[in-house]
């Protein structure tokens, strides 16, 4: 069997307060499959590396896709980086749907098979102080087994969503981590994610103002590029590290993994470099006796795509989901996605259609023109420019 790729097609979908990248691949035979690419706020970029990648590709058999992942990732001297491993990550998602749609199975069994029935989701609260509190405690009444709580701002009342002061922000949080652990109990799975805002400095001063088994896991205290730093805290606390959303390779992933950096791998399928990329990691983690906790902040095809990850793999604990009946999707999400993945309970049952499983309307695609945005411009009292 061939299946002939004759186009490749991004639509970036505002949704809420920013883009989903969408990624089509269609074949002469009218399969279709959907991708997406996680690098938000940078939809351009990616869109271009697709245009490139795009002549490549088409007029070829859409099932050569390890071949591809390969020819991709190695036709510029300049191999990787996060722009075109997301391009990468997107059409090789599409790819898989494509092939198990043709072969009428779903995406999981290409990657090995079904290994689980439901795949549990991790509850993030997205408020603080006292009202983070509560809503953790209605995750728990719900029976979400691990909550990720936000991270301190550090800033005064009167002051604006863009002022951020590392000391002010890990003072803040280690009092609410602590009344966080004392109000809910020693059964849930208690950590905090920080998105890479601090210091080796002042991330050691934060778990130094833990009691001990406030947290099971600290994520992304500071950001990827110098493993000697995650070395360095290693020898400075014990609290396992949730890491790896901002990976774009095997390669980035390989020191966290051989020198025991992490202990949750957060990657991120629609980053990573697609499910071709992400089951390498996923293997390399289950040597190494890491937990995969994928990173899953984007829409219905990351999340969808995220399920068949978790379902193939061994090593897999919980998976991200911003959504709940706390915070429903968008009417526009609901519109274009009308079967995405939903939560039963707390888990999401491990479909057994075809593909992805993910229908998209395709009305709703191309109506709108692009519209540009970016993260918060995060900035220190002193007017410095810090992490977001």
């Amino acid at each position: 069997m061939k299946l002939i790729i004759r186009s490749i097609t991004s639509y970036p979908v505002w949704i809420g307060h920013r883009n989903q990248l969408l990624v089509k691949v269609m074949t002469e035979d009218g399969i279709i499959g959907w991708g997406e690419a996680g690098f938000s706020g940078r939809e351009l970029a990616v869109m271009g590396a697709i245009d490139h990648y795009a002549p490549l590709l088409i007029g070829r058999d859409a099932f050569q896709i390890g071949r591809f992942w390969q020819e991709l990732y190695r036709s510029q001297y300049f191999e990787g980086g996060r722009v075109l491993t997301a391009a990468i990550s997107a059409i090789d998602i599409a790819l898989h749907d494509i092939k198990a749609r043709a072969l009428a199975i779903p995406v999981y069994d290409l990657l090995g098979g079904r290994q689980r029935d439901l795949v549990p989701s991790l509850a993030s609260v997205q408020a603080t102080g006292e009202e983070m509190l509560e809503e953790a405690a209605q995750f728990i009444a719900e029976g979400f087994p691990a909550i990720r709580l936000q991270r301190g701002f550090g800033r005064h009342p009167d002051e604006t969503e863009t002022v951020f002061e590392p000391r002010e922000a890990l003072a803040e949080s280690a009092v609410w981590c602590t009344k966080a652990r004392e109000r809910l109990g020693g059964t849930v799975v208690l950590g905090i994610d920080y998105h890479h805002r601090l210091s080796l400095a002042e991330t050691a001063s934060f778990c130094q103002r833990m009691p001990r088994g406030t947290l099971d896991f600290l994520e992304e205290p500071m950001r990827d590029e110098t493993p000697e730093a995650y070395e360095a805290l290693r020898k400075m606390t014990d609290i396992p590290f949730a890491l790896g959303e901002e990976f774009a390779s095997k390669w980035q992933a390989l020191p966290y993994i051989e020198r025991g950096l992490t202990q949750y791998m957060r990657l991120d399928v629609c980053n990573i470099g697609g499910f071709t990329e992400a089951m390498k990691v996923a293997g390399w983690c289950e040597a190494h006796y890491v937990d995969l906790m994928p990173h899953n902040p984007l829409g219905p095809v990351c999340t969808a795509a995220s399920i068949h990850l978790a379902a193939a793999v061994p090593n897999f604990t919980w998976l991200e989901y911003n959504r709940s009946r706390f915070r429903p999707p968008p009417q526009i999400e609901l519109d274009l996605f009308p079967n995405a993945p939903m939560l039963h309970g707390t888990s999401f049952r491990v479909p057994s259609t075809p593909g992805l499983g993910l229908e998209v309307n395709e009305t709703l695609l191309g109506r709108d023109e692009f519209r540009a945005w970016n993260p918060p411009m995060l900035r220190r009292r002193d007017g410095s420019f810090t992490n977001w």
